[in-house]
């Protein structure tokens, strides 16, 4: 599947609520991975009410690599904060996760009992949808990721639904590929754009580009927070 491919509905690895789903976690894999190990992490963090669904992008040439074809949401030309960016990819892939919390909003599940998150690339692609969505979700968890044209905002998040969300934040200090310094600087700029008293950024001592039990189980407790139980389980 190309990149222009983007509006073709996602397939996905689903963990389903132990009971009725009244809440949902979307979450997007990193460049080059696939949904199913996120799923996998998932099935650890059981919350009876809530579904959690991680879609497998389709796959692309990505620049990056030397145009090799792999899972990615969308193109990426550098990893510098101040590389070219692949703007009419984001946007088409913001469209296409806009799509699939649509569609759960269909099958029953509110926006705002959605909260939308991603690991490496696909924490910039739920950052950059939640601040540019009408869809008012629970909040975004983000890790290992840096926000995508940065530099757009916040004429791009002008009339976000989104202002007050929780935001949860988690980079580890020793990340080889997505600077420690990216995810501050992206820290520094959501803080501008979203309310900074619902913000929260986590370090992770010695943490490189991948996850960790303590994240996972501030994970949890962020997912609990925001995903309360509402009664009709």
């Amino acid at each position: 599947m190309c990149g222009n491919n983007m509006s073709a509905p996602l397939s996905a690895s689903i963990v389903p609520a132990a009971r009725k789903a009244t809440a949902a976690v979307i979450f997007l894999h990193g460049l080059g991975d696939s949904g199913h190990g996120w799923a996998e992490s998932f099935e650890g963090l059981r919350i009876q009410h809530v579904k959690y669904i991680c879609p497998h992008a389709p796959a692309m040439p990505v620049t990056l690599n030397m145009r090799m074809v792999m899972p990615s949401w969308f193109d990426i030309y550098g990893l510098d904060f101040s590389s070219s960016e692949d703007e009419a990819g984001i946007k088409r892939a913001s469209e296409t996760i806009k799509a699939l919390i649509e569609q759960e909003v269909k099958n029953g599940i509110p926006s705002h009992r959605i909260l939308l998150g991603g690991f490496s690339q696909g924490g910039a692609l739920s950052l950059y949808t939640a601040l540019t969505t009408q869809q008012k979700l629970a909040g975004v968890v983000a890790l290992s990721c840096w926000l995508p044209l940065h530099n757009t905002f916040p004429q791009a998040s002008a009339n976000s639904a989104n202002k007050d969300m929780p935001v949860l934040q988690c980079h580890g200090n020793a990340d080889p590929i997505v600077n420690y310094s990216f995810g501050k600087m992206t820290e520094g700029r959501m803080k501008t754009l979203v309310n900074p008293d619902n913000y929260t950024f986590n370090t992770y001592q010695g943490l490189a580009h991948s996850s960790s039990p303590k994240e996972m189980d501030d994970i949890k407790h962020f997912i609990l927070k925001t995903l309360p139980p509402d009664g009709n389980e």
